[in-house]
């Protein structure tokens, strides 16, 4: 009888164990919109200096999780900024708008970190620029150019449920700086962009 109480209890257990841990496994779709900054590093090849305004935007991302520790994500996002390239012969300002296209390998950590579910991310894509041709940065001819872009960084989302939580990360981007189709502005310069970012997240 009371082996067969351990039994029961051992058997109850489990189940109880199994419901919890199956309670806990998140839906493995999720969708994201972020607000982000864009702060790309100076340059200074081949004899000029090349600076990027700062500026602000948004990235929309969706994950699937194919594992409890793995995913893969697809990223776009957007921003617009003004490219300075000071030559020679002077000072040239190109404002564009940029998207953004990507997709990484998502990392996920096994546990939270201070009420986050941390995780890191690297993976490929490309950055296009397309000349605005407003005041102020406008450069005649300028052409929309594709440079291919590294991207790596991580983050953590803070869970509300577990269909909805809080996004907090940090992306960089490396790439060569465009030229816009004129030789003037070829630099050759790999350039960096840091593009820290915060939103919401959905799963499903």
């Amino acid at each position: 009888m009371t082996r067969l109480k351990i039994l029961v209890a051992g058997l109850f257990a489990t189940l109880l164990f199994a419901a919890t841990s199956k309670a806990q496994e998140l839906p493995p779709n999720e969708v994201s919109v972020q607000g982000t900054g864009f702060f790309t590093k100076d340059s200074n090849n081949n004899g000029f200096t090349q600076h990027t305004t700062d500026s602000g935007g948004f990235l929309v991302s969706y994950r699937n999780r194919f594992s409890r520790l793995f995913g893969a994500d697809l990223s776009y996002g957007y921003t617009r900024s003004t490219q300075q390239n000071l030559t020679s012969v002077g000072a040239f300002n190109v404002q564009s708008n940029i998207h953004q296209a990507t997709a990484a390998l998502v990392a996920h950590a096994p546990g939270r970190v201070l009420g986050f579910r941390p995780f890191a991310l690297a993976g490929a894509g490309a950055l296009t620029f397309s000349p605005t041709n407003n005041f102020g940065g406008i450069v005649p001819g300028a052409d929309t150019q594709a440079k291919a872009a590294f991207v790596y960084g991580g983050g953590g989302d803070y869970d509300i449920n577990d269909h909805f939580a809080l996004r907090l990360e940090y992306r960089g981007l490396v790439y060569k700086r465009p030229d816009f189709g004129f030789g003037l502005f070829n630099s050759d310069a790999t350039t960096h962009t840091a593009q820290p970012s915060a939103g919401f997240v959905i799963r499903f």
